[in-house]
């Protein structure tokens, strides 16, 4: 009887070490996964307030970008948009320097992710201005994964490269890269 005991006692331990397995938290239960990358391009417009001259000054940044987004996962792509805000401390026609921006990408499925960029660069070639930021996504899809966005920005049709000395540059557009890098655990 205390053998039976014994036995029972131990397959009721080894019944709930395994209904505690299948029930793990979600934080727990997906550890050794890994959170897809995505990669978003599409066309980016950017405004500044006041606009950017010559002399580096505080600019306000404001940027709305309309993306495809391709998943890692090989699911089809989907649009989404983008809202980019910030201040960039030292900014002028050839810099956006140390740029603190934040982006929010509304995706086709309801999913979101917030985005802060921490650090950029800029590069000027041929009248075109190459704007390379990265940050981290910090709510949402993607959460916690690195960021990088790269964009090429031309002048608008309507202003002259002459403005960056007259009345200043009231803003960009161009071609943005979105990118998202993948997680494996």
């Amino acid at each position: 009887m205390v053998g039976r005991r014994g036995t029972a006692l131990a397959l009721s331990s080894l019944v709930l070490v395994g209904t505690s397995w299948l029930t793990a938290p979600p934080g727990q239960a997906d550890e050794g996964k890994h959170r897809e990358g995505i990669v978003c391009e599409g066309a980016s417009e950017s405004t500044y307030d006041p606009p950017l001259t010559l002399l580096p000054h505080e600019t306000r940044v404001h940027t709305k970008a309309g993306y495809v987004c391709t998943f890692a996962s090989g699911r089809k792509s989907e649009p989404a948009m983008g809202f980019l805000e910030g201040v960039s401390p030292a900014a002028s026609c050839d810099e956006l320097g140390h740029p603190r921006l934040q982006e929010l990408v509304k995706y086709a499925d309801g999913e979101r992710s917030l985005i802060v960029y921490d650090s950029g660069s800029t590069f000027r070639v041929a009248g075109v201005l190459d704007v390379m930021l990265s940050g981290r996504v910090v709510k949402g899809r993607g959460e916690g994964q690195s960021v990088r966005r790269d964009v090429l920005l031309a002048l608008p049709r309507q202003q002259l490269p002459t403005d960056c000395l007259l009345s200043g540059i009231r803003g960009h557009s161009g071609q943005a890269r979105l990118e998202i890098k993948e997680i494996k655990r």
